[in-house]
């Protein structure tokens, strides 16, 4: 007899990872296929979810057609994706307009014009800022990149299709409709549209005062299931198209903050975890309901049922070498920036690179500020300009970092890195060293989201627990902070910190519009 398995896809900004997990979480195979993304000159940054279909429709073909296992073994299909994106749907799933995605800024004057008032506390008014935040747990976010400004500026915008749009979906509650012709959404995955009260994790509901702010209707959204739930089987047209049995179960969607949540290993209470991807963000499960608005973090509904999570995002992680390979042309490909890195000394000669290429959501949300390297002169080489954009994103992480230890009110004994980023030695390190905390390795970091979807599948399925899953999560190093390092650091760490302020007016005059 074979072994059961998840068939667990993870939809990121670049692309989609296939991959066969089993309920141990070992990743026996996988693939991946790019997809592209539009950015416009407006703010706005759309994909074809069309391109995203086939893309995971060559992956999992890929994945299947190995060999690894038989269509009977694999049990459940799990889907999860980049969060906070909208897709206007007709009354069939089919999508009548472009992905608008996660870094679309577009929506931001009409959530100005939601939550704003006569007077405000920090921008937002008063009664209305008490009642998102006391049943949402947050509040649309001022930089218009949330589904709620998105859904907002399409109806001033894009006014047929907004009349046309049978539904809006988060991304990868759209994938899971085309798999199960199946329009829902779980009490996780809407978390970000800002209209539900979740004060209740076994009750999460739209709620109606929230809808009307918006001028919303609770039919223009998908009915909600309780997360981590069965919500159907494959249709008969995909299990054919994938090489998969027609009677495979699929599994609530999620973003992918919660599956890396539930993929890192650390599924305790304050047992944290850092992200690297495109994005990147530093995250723990808490007990309580809670909002940081100051600092633009909120306690969430995680995609394990009745827990809570910290949910907090860097706009730029990992992209800023993506950006540094693709626009700066700097390096041909990551290695080489490794390489680059690693030749230059530690501290990059004094040269100090901010990682808020697309702005930035926490520990600020301010969709206009803007990155760039500082203090570079003409003794500055590639090398060092290469460095500092590794240790910038690493500054921002302990930034992120302290907000975290302030909102959770002790400190976190070590961080599980995972994602493509945690690939890098370096890169690890000088996290520790910056963050002055032990950085773990998770074992094929750049799998934890798969790993989490498949988790959470195991969970619907019955046939795992928490602890199980836990436990098995292995460590594949770990990285302590040198002495030496953080003396170098600490300085820069604290100039950094000074330049968000010393250029915020100066980005807002010049990226207002």
């Amino acid at each position: 007899m074979g072994t059961e398995h998840v068939l667990a896809i993870d939809l990121g900004t670049g692309g989609p990872k296939a991959a066969l997990v089993t309920p141990e979480g070992r990743i026996t195979a996988h693939e991946f296929e790019p997809t592209p993304l539009e950015l416009l000159a407006d703010g706005g940054v759309e994909q074809d979810p069309d391109a995203w279909w086939a893309a995971i429709t060559t992956a999992v073909r890929r994945v299947m057609e190995g060999g690894h296992v038989s269509a009977d073994d694999v049990v459940a299909v799990a889907i999860t994706s980049q969060w906070s994106g909208t897709v206007a749907v007709d009354s069939t799933g089919k999508h009548i307009y472009p992905a608008v995605i996660w870094m679309d800024s577009r929506g931001a004057p009409d959530v100005h014009d939601l939550v704003t008032g006569r007077v405000n506390v920090a921008g937002y008014d008063p009664v209305r800022l008490k009642g998102w935040i006391q049943k949402t747990g947050g509040i649309p976010s001022h930089s218009g990149k949330d589904p709620i400004g998105h859904i907002l500026w399409m109806r001033r915008e894009r006014p047929e299709i907004y009349r046309n749009a049978h539904m809006f979906m988060e991304p990868c509650d759209y994938l899971n409709a085309r798999l199960t012709g199946r329009l829902c959404a779980s009490f996780d995955s809407i978390v970000a549209h800002w209209l539900t009260d979740n004060r209740d994790l076994n009750n999460v509901k739209y709620d109606p005062q929230l809808l009307g702010w918006a001028g919303l209707k609770e039919s223009q959204f998908p009915p909600l299931v309780p997360s981590a739930s069965v919500v159907g089987t494959v249709m008969d047209s995909v299990a054919e198209e994938w090489g998969l049995s027609p009677d495979t179960k699929v599994v609530t969607a999620t973003g992918d903050v919660h599956s890396a949540v539930v993929g890192s290993g650390a599924l305790g209470d304050y047992e944290g975890h850092l992200y690297m991807g495109t994005s990147s963000w530093l995250s723990c499960h808490v007990p309580d309901k809670k909002t940081d608005l100051l600092n633009n973090q909120a306690a969430l509904p995680s995609a394990v049922p009745g827990r809570y999570f910290l949910a907090n995002e860097h706009e730029v992680g990992g992209g800023a070498l993506l950006w540094l390979r693709d626009q700066a042309q700097m390096v041909s490909d990551l290695d080489e920036a490794n390489e680059l890195a690693a030749s230059s000394p530690i501290g990059s000669n004094k040269v100090i690179f901010t990682p808020w290429l697309n702005g930035e959501r926490t520990p600020v949300d301010d969709h206009t500020i803007r990155g760039g390297w500082n203090n570079v002169s003409l003794s500055t080489n590639r090398s060092d300009l290469v460095r500092s954009v590794f240790e910038g994103v690493a500054f921002n992480s302990r930034w992120l970092l302290d907000t975290v230890e302030k909102f959770i009110k002790r400190p976190l004994d070590g961080l599980n890195f995972i994602g493509g980023g945690a690939r890098s030695d370096l890169w690890c390190q000088m996290h520790a060293d910056i963050c002055d905390r032990t950085i773990r390795r998770v074992g094929e970091p750049q799998h934890a989201n798969t790993r989490g979807a498949a988790f959470v599948a195991w969970l619907a399925l019955g046939r795992q627990n928490l602890e199980e899953l836990n436990r098995s999560i292995t460590i594949d190093a770990q990285f302590h902070p040198d002495p030496k390092a953080k003396a170098i650091y600490a300085p820069l760490y604290s100039e950094f910190t000074k330049l968000y302020k010393a250029h915020k007016k100066i980005h807002a005059r010049l990226n207002s519009h």
